[in-house]
């Protein structure tokens, strides 16, 4: 008998497709994966209704090729928030509930944190930490942030507060930024919630996501640990959302539909009735201020380290005119405590040998052919790389341009730090850790976990190690250059250089008083760098949302940002023109008297071209988020498609690159 499946397809088009199935031979239901021709390919897509009327279409029904699932992998729940989302973001249903669901078609086997962790100490609370859970647990707030100092305790709130919702039946997701903490979180989860935990993140294979989300889709578990995309977890008796170190960038989205995993997770706690919970010593910016609101979100503050150590001691070296990358403060300190007995961190935000090449005779600098940036000397790849599509040119001696050997780098990246670092404590032994070496099969855990366990002394990374990650031995941090992400042109770059300060520091010395931190920097007096010196984090966000307040960014505005790109630059260049002018006319229609809603640009993006695309942006900003979200909705609405042309819209972006 032929029944008829409406499948969504992962791809940006708004409309379904149906095709057909023998419903004798074939179990096709509401929530399974099917392998269907979508033209001249086979494609993965999602049924989310079945019906045995023929429907009326324009188009010849094909029949669904095969079934990739025995037992559905999505509801009710998904569905609708696929819905929210294609609103929210203006994406298509189909990017939506493809970001979702992971891919892979099989069940592969996952080690259980049960075999591969130990039984986790049970802590006794402070009594700072038991009045926050006491607080949280009263009921009365749903919203609520945890604004602890670094080492403040603000996991074991986290967990206390899990095992309370899980006690009365319910499920929690617990999100942290990064892969590593993943790791460190799951070897302290292990045997506290008795077996009953998966892990969802990206660096997983499709099979083993599958696995885990099945697990949690039938209801045998009740705590998802994961980064961003975890928010996603199919929990169907939700009751709490957690999100640690909710400032990092890392909770949002690169690709479409470029959600938020904190939007994401206010969406669900919302629908679900749960309680949505997040934590940080350096709130962002957007929800520093909302919780000036305590109805909206109440924040508890945590002002004591739990273990008994204080915050670090800083110090600020002033490297400008320096020769090498090390300054001999930051060397003499390095070689006292690692004679000590004790670790050391060096922090640089930035991959590589050499950050460009430069004929000093005609002036070439060497770019991506791809993108328009400067290439990046990898020494252990022996090539230049480009850092955002991946392309490699072999080395060259001269410059390509006039065949003059005067030529030069300048910058650094993490692996001429470590050649330093080698050089100058050739007995350390030192381990670098930044995206190039993650690539590696556990290569992120076998570090992380041989740093805490003494086997190195000086662990030298990038963001990696400045996410939340707990160790013991560690009582010097130094930070190589902490201006680098002040030279980025980007509105929030002071706060993000604020943030890396406090939260890099925070790792130092946290069970004792012998913690240090040197910072060196070319700009010592900058406000975001004096700040965090001080400890004065308050008054940095004071001020900040003064500036941002004075410059109309948000969070005291809505900033849309859209990107259209291409190969054709002419093409890219000629539709956001003719974007532009259909914003201009429909703000000047649609905009009430003294309202603050304006069009910036349209104008080339700063990074102009990324894998040979050529990219145009136009920025919408308005004080009524509502309203920049309608204005943009209709007129999107009203674009037809240009052949070779994509729009990607970024509501509320994090940087604008």
């Amino acid at each position: 008998m032929t029944s008829y499946a409406t499948v969504i397809i992962p791809v940006p088009l708004k409309q379904y497709f149906t095709y057909s199935f023998d419903s004798k031979t074939q179990n096709v239901t509401e929530g399974v994966r099917v392998k269907v021709p979508f033209g001249k390919r086979q494609v993965i897509g999602f049924v989310v209704e079945t019906t045995s009327s023929h429907p009326e279409v324009t188009y010849e029904i094909k029949p669904i090729s095969s079934i990739v699932d025995k037992q559905p992998l999505f509801g009710r729940n998904e569905t609708d928030l696929a819905l929210w989302m294609e609103k929210f973001y203006l994406c298509s249903r189909g990017e939506a509930i493809g970001t979702m669901i992971p891919s892979g078609k099989r069940d592969s086997s996952i080690p259980t944190l049960e075999s591969d962790y130990e039984e986790a100490e049970q802590i006794t609370p402070t009594s700072e930490q038991q009045a926050a859970i006491d607080e949280i647990l009263s009921g009365r707030h749903r919203s609520i942030y945890l604004f602890g100092i670094t080492g403040s305790g603000k996991t074991e709130i986290f967990l206390r507060t899990a095992e309370s919702v899980i006690a009365k039946g319910k499920q929690v997701i617990y999100l942290v930024p990064e892969i590593t903490l993943t790791h460190q979180l799951a070897r302290i989860v292990a045997r506290r919630f008795e077996g009953k935990v998966a892990i969802l993140h990206s660096a997983m294979t499709p099979a083993q996501r599958i696995k885990e989300w099945r697990r949690i889709k039938h209801g045998d578990v009740s705590l998802v640990i994961g980064a961003r995309s975890a928010v996603f977890a199919p929990c169907d008796d939700l009751g709490l959302i957690i999100i640690d170190e909710e400032h990092e960038n890392s909770y949002k989205s690169g690709s479409s539909p470029r959600y938020h995993a904190r939007q994401i997770a206010q969406r669900r706690a919302s629908v679900s009735d749960a309680m949505l919970l997040m934590g940080s010593a350096t709130p962002s910016l957007e929800s520093y201020q909302m919780a000036k609101n305590p109805d909206k979100l109440y924040m508890i503050r945590l002002r004591n380290r739990v273990s008994g150590g204080h915050l670090p001691s800083i110090q600020v070296v002033n490297i400008l005119g320096q020769r090498g990358i090390l300054s001999p403060v930051l060397k003499q300190q390095m070689d006292s405590t690692i004679n000590d007995g004790r670790q050391v961190i060096l922090f640089m935000n930035r991959r590589g040998y050499n950050y460009s090449f430069h004929c000093n005779s005609c002036g070439f600098v060497l770019q991506c052919p791809h993108c328009a940036v400067n290439l990046t000397y990898h020494k252990s790849d022996h090539a230049f790389v480009c850092h955002y599509c991946g392309y490699h040119s072999p080395l060259v001696s001269a410059c390509p341009e006039c065949h003059s050997l005067d030529v030069s780098y300048s910058g650094f990246g993490t692996e001429k730090i470590e050649q330093e670092v080698k050089q100058t404590f050739p007995d350390a032994r030192t381990v670098r850790l930044d995206t190039d070496i993650a690539k590696e099969r556990d290569a992120i855990s076998t570090i992380i976990d041989g740093f805490r366990l003494g086997e190195y002394d000086i662990l030298l990374g990038t963001q990696m190690v400045a996410k939340g990650l707990n160790f013991p031995n560690l009582s010097l941090v130094g930070i190589v250059l902490a201006d680098s992400t002040l030279n980025i042109p980007d509105f929030r770059s002071a706060e993000r250089t604020f943030s890396l300060i406090v939260q890099v520091s925070g790792r130092s010395g946290r069970y004792d008083d012998k913690g240090k931190v040197i910072i060196q920097t070319t700009k010592p007096d900058s406000p975001a760098i004096s700040y965090a010196v001080s400890g004065k984090i308050d008054e940095f966000y004071e001020q900040e949302l003064e500036t941002r307040k004075l410059t109309a960014f948000p969070p005291f505005t809505r900033l849309v940002q859209l990107v259209f790109r291409g190969k054709n630059e002419e093409k890219v260049r000629q539709t956001a023109s003719f974007v532009g002018e259909v914003f201009a006319q429909s703000i000047k229609k649609y905009r009430k008297p003294d309202e603050l809603l304006e069009m910036l640009g349209p104008s080339e993006c700063p990074i102009a071209k990324v894998a040979q695309n050529f990219r145009h942006q136009i920025l919408i900003r308005g004080e009524n988020p509502s309203r920049v979200h309608t204005l943009i909705s209709r007129v999107v609405q009203t674009l037809n498609p240009v052949s070779g042309i994509y729009l990607e819209i970024d509501f509320d972006p994090l940087a604008l690159l």
